[in-house]
């Protein structure tokens, strides 16, 4: 069962903006301001599913998006789907929760898509720590290389698709606990292009990289991508709060 509360009936949007949330009263609000204050002129709906937080992460969505889906299931890969599921733009926008967009984000990313070819386009990161920013630097060095060369990587840290290929690639992979926006871009590109924006970024918590260290982090994601193809094991991926 979920329960949906409709603050801003959002009619006809190009741009569904979905944010999953569990336990998110410390992020959420700095990562709607920043949403709510994009260059994009045109109609977006954001929409927040949460995961029956028990903390004000419901209480302070409810200020700023247009649409908070509660539900009892668990997962980021659940609130991606179930946003994706009631969202009624044909550009499906994924954003964590402790991530905050530059203003010229979405305008840039959607543009992208005028080409028809593009199913998707992927965000780089900076990290809100400096001193933990190494790991933000070398993987947009190695997603840079693999778009290059066509492998098209995505992360859903922060990532826009096409509604459609994003139903046809089957959606994010519920069974998987780590990685599964690599597999959900192993999908999709066979279905066309995602690109990886280099004018533009978005900053993001370091918080996992602050209790874990780098390799752990590396091992777990993208890495645990590998384990989890090869040997069917995926590793331990808790939330971080």
């Amino acid at each position: 069962m979920e329960k949906i509360f409709v603050m801003n009936e959002v009619k006809d949007p190009k741009v569904s903006v979905v944010i999953p949330t569990l336990n998110e009263e410390k992020y959420i609000e700095p990562t709607l301001r920043a949403l709510r204050s994009q260059d994009y002129k045109e109609k977006y709906e954001v929409i927040v599913v949460d995961s029956n937080s028990k903390d004000r992460t419901v209480e302070i969505a409810k200020k700023f998006a247009d649409k908070v889906i509660v539900t009892e299931r668990k997962g980021v890969s659940v609130g991606r789907n179930l946003g994706a599921k009631h969202a009624k733009g044909e550009i499906l926008f994924f954003v964590d929760a402790d991530t905050i967009l530059l203003p010229n984000v979405i305008l840039t990313v959607v543009k992208k898509f005028n080409q028809k070819s593009v199913v998707g386009v992927s965000v780089p990161l900076i990290g809100d720590d400096l001193k933990k920013n190494v790991l933000y630097f070398f993987g947009a060095a190695i997603y840079n290389l693999l778009t290059k060369i066509e492998l098209q990587p995505i992360y859903a840290v922060c990532f826009a698709c096409r509604k459609e290929a994003f139903w046809k690639a089957g959606g994010f992979d519920e069974n998987l606990k780590v990685a599964e926006d690599v597999e959900l871009g192993s999908q999709l590109k066979k279905l066309g292009k995602i690109l990886y924006v280099t004018d533009t970024f978005v900053v993001t918590s370091t918080r996992r990289l602050k209790k874990w260290n780098i390799v752990k982090q590396l091992k777990a994601w993208p890495l645990g991508y590998l384990s989890i193809k090869l040997f069917n094991k995926q590793p331990r991926y808790p939330p971080v709060r």
